[in-house]
């Protein structure tokens, strides 16, 4: 197997550093004792971090964020896992079509998409609603959930089926002990992916969200407008922070590179 050589390496090194550095530098404005926006040169001071506990709107906001992005992408996977077995399985006529249908609001812009969600939602008398909102996310999730259970429904030996249908195992039984565990790495991929696009929209749920009902990304777009102090990076820490806790987890009891590539366990 070939090694990368030097300028490889080099480049592979710059690329982290730029990738890692925005994030390193809004951790460290989070713990400045200053009233702006600057590194601690003078220490570290929680001053920011407790400050959190002022404004609950952040709080609420968070766990607005956090209901929003697991519902949307359950409801999303409870469509995308049947479409996806249907697109990988079958030839019939319109198949092409309807799967770029799925995949269309990719390439919508969201500016696009969420002034045309709040004409609709408001002529149907939903807006401001939280099952508005819950809609327009499921919509936007949906394509990632979809491919990515797409892709393992694609790559499924499908002679385990046929081995579990000779033996008699029904419809419900074969998708529930055969064929969702063979595809569940893509499923939890799939579902991981739509939650973070969710809880990370602002875009389009800046048109949508009502007052009481804003989601993190929002409650902080709103707080930027009128305050230029280092609150928002100190939330952005706590939720850099929780994610990486999560992760973890995550890589603890299941792998990561199960939900990031979608393997199988090969040591089985």
């Amino acid at each position: 197997m070939r090694r990368n050589g030097p300028l490889a390496l080099i480049f592979h090194a710059v690329f982290v550093v730029v990738m890692v550095a925005p994030i390193l530098v809004v951790c460290l404005v989070a713990f400045t004792p200053e009233g702006y926006l600057s590194l601690p040169t003078n220490g570290f001071s929680l001053r920011w971090f407790r400050t959190i506990a002022n404004y609950p709107e952040f709080v609420h906001a968070f766990w607005v964020s956090l209901g929003l992005g697991a519902l949307s992408s359950l409801v999303a996977l409870l469509f995308a896992v049947p479409a996806a077995l249907a697109i990988a399985r079958y030839r019939f006529r319109g198949r092409d079509a309807l799967a770029a249908l799925f995949l269309s609001p990719l390439m919508i812009p969201h500016v696009v998409l969420g002034i045309a969600f709040l004409r609709f939602f408001t002529s149907a008398g939903l807006g401001g609603s939280f099952v508005a909102l819950l809609v327009a996310h499921v919509i936007i999730v949906f394509p990632f959930a979809l491919r990515l259970t797409l892709a393992a429904a694609t790559g499924m030996d499908r002679t385990v089926e046929m081995a579990a249908v000779s033996l008699g195992a029904g419809g419900w039984t074969l998708f529930r002990r055969v064929t969702l565990p063979l595809i569940l790495p893509g499923v939890i991929s799939g579902w991981a992916l739509a939650f973070i696009q969710s809880f990370d929209d602002l875009t389009m749920t800046v048109f949508l969200a009502a007052p009481g009902a804003e989601t993190l990304p929002v409650r902080m777009f709103l707080y930027i407008q009128d305050n230029i102090d280092p609150l928002v990076t100190s939330v952005s820490a706590c939720v850099i922070a929780i994610t990486m806790g999560a992760l973890i987890v995550l890589d603890r009891f299941y792998g990561l590179d199960r939900v990031l590539a979608g393997k199988g366990d090969t040591g089985r």
